[in-house]
């Protein structure tokens, strides 16, 4: 064979594999892409509970509090999904901002519930600095692929009407903005309710162990939503 016709024959044998290479990669690829959103459709949902005293059973018995009724309920409902409670007593929306990187990554929740907010109302934190926060941290959770609930909260009549209704806006407000869901207060039954004294405890901040079904009620509606 003449050495030029050799070399024709061989860029020819080499452009068809070359395409035939390139099509099977792009039908890989097209696989691989309509796979995806049927695989996340398929992971059981890990939910993510990022709050303060409110959800860290303070003053209660362990296994006791709202969140531990959340895994049971959703075993009673036959719901494969991993609860994560990462609450700490104490906690401030600046807390749970600078945690949350970390808990996203290693957990890599499907739903982030955040229970912030009211510490930094006992502190007397700035207002814009809390909705900043949250905002955040919704943003955050929502770019790692969660659905988010915030869990609303609301200050003593003695904090003054206007600053309880500021505050209480910015649940609303952050939700609106990010297009979260919202539970608008979080201790609806509890902290407003004929049996308000019975409910909480000798601190008249954290409330009883009778209490925690009514919490877990304020916010299964609102979760189950976000579990469909």
């Amino acid at each position: 064979m003449d050495a030029g016709k050799g070399a024709d024959v061989d860029e020819r044998m080499n452009r068809r594999w070359l395409g035939r290479r390139d099509c099977i990669a792009a039908l890989g690829a097209l696989g691989l892409a309509a796979a995806a959103p049927s695989a996340r459709a398929a992971r059981a949902p890990v939910i993510l509970v990022v709050g303060d005293s409110l959800s860290a059973e303070y003053g209660l018995a362990r296994g006791s509090g709202w969140v531990e009724l959340l895994r049971q309920q959703l075993a009673q409902d036959k719901v494969a999904a991993t609860v994560v409670n990462a609450s700490i007593s104490g906690d401030t929306t600046s807390g749970g901002r600078a945690r949350l990187a970390a808990l996203l990554t290693s957990h890599q929740p499907t739903h982030v519930i955040l229970e912030l907010g009211g510490n930094d109302a006992l502190r007397g934190l700035p207002l814009k600095n809390t909705q900043d926060n949250l905002a955040w941290m919704t943003q955050q959770a929502q770019d790692a692929g969660a659905r988010v609930l915030l869990l609303g909260m609301q200050v003593p009549p003695n904090y003054g009407g206007d600053y309880g209704r500021r505050f209480a806006q910015i649940f609303q407000d952050v939700a609106r903005e990010k297009k979260a869901a919202l539970v608008p207060f979080f201790l609806q039954g509890v902290a407003d309710g004929p049996d308000a004294a019975r409910l909480f405890q000798a601190d008249r901040i954290h409330p009883t162990a009778q209490a925690q079904p009514m919490m877990l009620a304020n916010v299964m509606p609102a979760l189950k939503k976000l579990l469909r």
